[in-house]
């Protein structure tokens, strides 16, 4: 978590500047570089087509030299001196000598080379028609070699927008790459049209099933374990008659047979936070220490303490204690392995402003002064996505009262300890329960999030989106498309939505063919369910509108990513306290275009980064990729993220090229799928990815290019040490001063309920809320008006 300057990438020769690109031409099967063998001079002292590239501190030299793998010139780059930054030699980013590629298509590279130098990348650049030339991604990693050694890969889909893609070898350790007779060849599409194996409208939209067995756990914590198996943790499950009986439970789902283990739990986990670790165990930290009081004085309360789950034993045990309460705390796992916590309530129901880290070397949470403070508060569950040089994307998405101060989404650089602002998120204070995913592939650094409400002021929830781009160099959110409508429960039955009514509680699913199941939610504070599901595209920032979900899926609902291909769904806790123990399985479109590409071997499955993995498939398939496993709640996994691996094919023999970058891919397990030119991906094989103990810090981020620099959001530093954020007991959006601590009465009703007690009567009826008790003396909704101690009776409606 070392802080480390970033440098913008800059050309050493004539690159970018004034070029005009022409309209391209259509990719011809020939080789598509010009000047692949160095052989043709350039005006300069570069050969035609070619040029020099690279940025940051460093001393080196190019070279044309005899030393060639065919013909009698070669390129040689070397670095005599480097503290940061790289040096590569380029296909010049021209019209004439950039190739021509089509979006969605892909493309075999090669070329010949020798190394002195561990550190040297195949990496790509890509035109954008609006935005210009721009860094696209790392490919391959070069294993040393004294001889001329071949190396081969092949390209993700060329991302929509783009025309034409440079690429070289970039040099980014001491030492030399020599290259020659570069190639690159479209991938012929060879892959017959997929024959659909269900009816034309779930071919077209996938289908659920709703499980006949049904979950004995009231989970709403679900982490998808390293063996398959699902934890589902209720702890008391929103329930105070539980809690004061002790009773905690979790539950172990076994999708291969459809069974449930439960399993012993030995504190109240009910809004906990949860982390897969390196190992695969799971760290769950914090919980509920107590329920509001009955008079409303009091909120709910966190404690300290914090367990590991190992699914080899399904046991729980006990490390040390956090150095505050979290209840509702964020969890993210870093590139070395490390936890960082933040946010969440304390014992005394105050919200914490303590940052909180497990050592993955220590195996413990640190004391308080071995972790760098701001002393923000940050909210709860708030959603801290990990980016590619180690910092901390807060991207605005959280559960309960309104954003942070400011615009509503930040970067927090932990070696800086510093918070900088980021423009852009729409309605920022009503996006209490969004969802926010790194999209695929984490390679990108593009983040969505979805939806959201207000359980302050409970507005109609919204269908808004917001797309942030963090490889630019002042990243903004710019507002994604809206969330398709479905039809919402209003208390008589499913009705189509209107205006710009969207919804809250939602969940977002990475899936193996690269796009975003959205799916769940409801239109207000614990009511009104949404029926609604669709899938995202990155490619063409699209929404396709799909099956829905045939179960109520808002507060305290999951959803998340099976090792198969299906995505599971689970839960639903209106405010009136009940429960939806039904389970349902979606079956995506791709699982019904006819036959799965089978992962038939892998050779390895202990990973190293900058590793090259091969893998052995049935047929041929165009992509592989990583997701890590769900640790999800109350709309959030921060940690879920898909790593593109890509490809260097020979017949069935696929090579896969593991990124080097530990904050791309933090260590731990992944589920590796295989997958088609149809988007068909295979069952996945399970890989455990950690570094070598030489790898430092500084060489994981070696060739992390320019991204998110130069910032123009206000930058805060640590602020005044202090104990706590005051935060209000009702901070759930629930009026304690009637019924029981598992019952939400609002204390704001939708805004189409008028404030009388009939109407907030009438409504809490239609929302099956039963006989209500009032708790002391106080009224503040007056749903009491005779004062006889139970709300919404016959004489309190008729009561002037």
């Amino acid at each position: 978590m070392r802080h480390r300057r970033r440098t913008a990438l800059f050309a050493v020769g004539a690159l970018t500047a004034g070029l005009l690109l022409i309209t391209p031409h259509p990719a011809s099967a020939a080789n598509l570089i010009k000047n692949p063998g160095f052989e043709t001079a350039g005006t300069g002292d570069m050969p035609f087509c070619w040029s020099k590239s690279g940025w940051g501190d460093n001393d080196f030299s190019y070279e044309t030299v005899a030393d060639a793998h065919s013909g009698s010139k070669a390129m040689k780059v070397t670095l005599t001196r480097r503290v940061e930054g790289d040096r590569k030699a380029l296909i010049t980013e021209s019209a004439d000598c950039a190739p021509v590629v089509t979006p969605g298509k892909q493309y075999d590279l090669g070329l010949w080379y020798k190394t002195t130098t561990p550190d040297a990348n195949l990496t790509l650049f890509r035109h954008d028609t609006t935005a210009g030339w721009q860094y696209w991604t790392d490919l391959k990693t070069l294993d040393l070699a004294g001889d001329w050694t071949e190396a081969t890969v092949r390209t993700p889909e060329v991302p929509a927008g783009t025309d034409r893609i440079s690429w070289g070898v970039s040099v980014y350790g001491t030492g030399s790459a020599t290259t020659d007779d570069y190639t690159m060849d479209q991938v012929p599409d060879v892959t017959p049209p997929p024959d659909c194996t269900g009816t034309a409208e779930e071919c077209a939209n996938g289908r659920w099933d709703v499980l006949p067995v049904q979950n004995p756990v009231r989970s709403m914590h679900s982490v998808v374990l390293h063996n398959g198996k699902v934890l589902l943790i209720a702890g008391s499950g929103n329930s105070e008659e539980m809690f004061e009986a002790g009773t905690f439970t979790s539950a172990v789902y076994d999708p291969a047979n459809g069974s449930y283990k439960i399993v012993p739990t030995p504190k109240d986990m009910f809004c906990a936070g949860h982390v897969q670790l390196q190992d695969g165990r799971v760290l769950v930290m914090s919980g509920n220490k107590g329920y509001p009081s009955a008079d409303g004085t009091i909120g709910y309360q966190g404690y300290k303490d914090s367990y590991i789950f190992d699914p080899e034993t399904e046991t729980y045990t006990k490390t040390n204690d956090m150095n505050d309460g979290h209840w509702y705390p964020s969890a993210t796992i870093l590139g070395n392995g490390d936890v960082i916590s933040f946010g969440g309530l304390k014992e005394d129901s105050t919200g914490s402003v303590t940052a909180e880290v497990f050592s993955q070397a220590e195996q413990k949470w640190l004391e308080l002064w071995k972790v760098n403070q701001t002393w923000s508060y940050w909210g709860l569950y708030p959603s801290m996505i990990l980016m590619q040089d180690g910092r901390l994307f807060y991207s605005g998405s959280h559960v309960f009262g309104n954003n942070i101060p400011g615009t509503g989404s930040a970067i927090y650089d932990y070696g800086a300890n510093s918070v900088t602002q980021v423009p852009g998120l729409q309605n920022k204070d009503e996006r209490d329960q969004s969802a926010s995913v790194l999209l695929p592939p984490a390679q990108d650094q593009k983040v969505l999030t979805l939806g959201g409400g207000n359980i302050d002021s409970n507005p109609d929830a919204n269908r808004l989106t917001d797309i942030i781009d963090l490889k630019q160099p002042n990243p903004s959110y710019v507002a994604g498309p809206p969330i398709p409508q479905g039809t919402v429960d209003l208390g008589n039955g499913p009705v189509a939505q209107t205006g710009g009514q969207g919804k809250m509680y939602v969940s977002a699913v990475l899936l193996p063919d690269g796009k975003v199941l959205e799916t769940g939610g409801a239109l207000h504070n614990r009511a009104n369910p949404v029926y609604e599901t669709s899938i995202f595209d990155p490619a063409t920032e699209t929404f396709d509108e799909v099956a829905a979900d045939p179960e109520a899926r808002g507060y305290h609902s999951s959803a998340f990513l099976l090792p198969d291909g299906r995505v599971m769904t689970t839960g639903d806790n209106p405010g009136n306290g009940s429960w939806n123990h039904n389970v349902s399985i979606y079956t995506p479109p791709y699982l019904l275009k006819g036959a799965r590409p089978t992962i038939t071997s892998v050779i390895d499955t202990e990973w190293n980064y900058g590793d090259t993995q091969r893998i052995t498939v049935d047929r041929p398939i165009a992509k592989a990729e990583l997701i890590r496993p769900a640790a999800v709640t109350h709309s959030s996994d921060p940690n879920q993220r898909f790593v593109d691996l890509p490809l260097s094919v020979d017949g069935n023999n696929i090579d896969l090229n593991v990124t080097s970058n530990p904050n791309l891919a933090p260590p731990g397990w992944y589920m590796l799928f295989a997958v088609d030119a149809n988007g068909v991906p295979s069952v996945a094989k399970w890989v455990h990815l950690q570094g070598p103990t030489a790898l430092k810090s500084t060489d994981a981020s070696a060739h992390v290019h320019s991204f998110a620099d130069d910032l123009s959001g206000m930058v805060t530093g640590p602020g005044k040490k202090r104990a706590a954020q005051k935060v209000s007991p009702t901070v759930a959006g629930c009026d304690r001063h009637y019924g029981s601590a598992n019952v939400c009465v609002p204390t704001a009703f939708p805004k189409e309920v008028k404030k009388t007690t009939a109407a907030r009567c009438a409504w809490l009826k239609a929302n099956d809320y039963g006989r209500l008790k009032v708790n002391g003396k106080d009224d503040p909704l007056r749903l009491d008006r005779n004062g006889d101690g139970t709300a919404c009776g016959k004489k309190d409606l008729t009561r002037r």
